[in-house]
């Protein structure tokens, strides 16, 4: 397969992914803001941080409010990682590899392009976003399942798949380290209705709550969350999951060489030092001080995955 092909597919599924997990900051960060009445705009800035686009906003904004984040996060031009913004490029990387995907999800996709252009054509009302965000995650779903039922196992789903896995992973680590790092207002919170409060917030944005319920409980914990969303196989969104299905992509793409790839050299290493504990290590360690080491190992393996396949050529 050639490099471009391989970058117009990788980089597609990235951007879907990218564009339906800031919806879920967008959500994150409102369910979150209902834990502090005295001042729910404060909770913002960290959402800015977790999408890191918090220079780039105050480069175009002079205050951090709700209305201004969610019309900077969905939909503004000047941030090229919006929802819009998101949804352009990938049916753009689209167009440029147009013959290697279906029929299928050629229409999916542009379907997404055509209904998110309408979705937000202009500000969206605080009473529509739910109804909005709702619909622009089943669009890019109907992208990912046209993907899953039309495509050949191959090469191009392979690279696919990748650009999905990796970018999710990148997204969860960030969703966690909003909540556990930024959001929470003190120590003296941990354990607090207010720390329980927002952890729930945590699953609900991860489509992760119904899941958590059937197999931890009902009463959500630190732990027991920290170890579905890093460490639990079984979670589609957690840590573990998405680390397991790019090992599996690279060593697919790796059969018939001798040696493993470098990016499956390191994919293989982000499993084995920070994913093969048990949670208690990972709060020992720090989840904060691991999220950020993880998310530095996790845009390495991006870059190196580009290297190995000569994206660029």
């Amino acid at each position: 397969m050639l490099g471009k092909t391989a970058n117009g597919l990788f980089w597609m599924y990235r951007l879907l992914e990218r564009a339906e997990h800031t919806g879920r900051l967008i959500e994150t960060g409102q369910r979150l803001a209902l834990t502090r009445l005295n001042d729910p705009d404060a909770e913002w800035r960290p959402v800015l941080q977790s999408a890191a686009v918090l220079q780039a906003y105050l480069a175009n904004n002079e205050t951090v409010t709700r209305e201004a984040v969610i019309d900077w996060l969905l939909r503004s031009r000047d941030n090229p990682g919006s929802v819009l913004r998101c949804i352009e490029q990938a049916r753009m990387n689209a167009r440029l590899v147009r013959t290697a995907l279906t029929g299928d999800v050629w229409e999916a996709m542009n379907a997404s392009y055509m209904q998110a252009r309408a979705a937000l054509a202009r500000k969206v009302g605080e009473r529509d976003l739910p109804r909005v965000l709702g619909a622009l995650r089943q669009q890019t779903a109907l992208v990912r399942g046209m993907t899953q039922g039309t495509m050949m196992r191959d090469e191009i789903y392979e690279f696919a798949r990748l650009g999905t896995y990796v970018e999710r992973a990148d997204n969860t680590a960030r969703i966690l380290d909003v909540k556990y790092y930024v959001l929470l207002p003190s120590t003296l919170a941990v354990g607090s209705s207010i720390d329980n409060v927002q952890w729930e917030g945590v699953l609900q944005s991860l489509s992760a709550k119904g899941g958590f319920r059937m197999h931890y409980g009902s009463n959500p914990a630190p732990r027991e969350i920290t170890h579905f969303l890093m460490l639990d196989k079984r979670m589609p969104r957690s840590l573990a999951f998405c680390t397991d299905k790019i090992r599996e992509n690279l060593t697919y793409l790796n059969r018939g060489n001798r040696e493993p790839s470098a990016a499956l050299r390191l994919v293989c290493q982000i499993e084995q030092q920070y994913l093969s504990h048990d949670v208690d290590r990972i709060f020992e360690f720090g989840l904060h001080e691991m999220i950020i080491e993880l998310l530095g190992a996790f845009a390495t393996l991006a870059r190196q995955i580009e290297t190995d396949y000569r994206f660029h050529e």
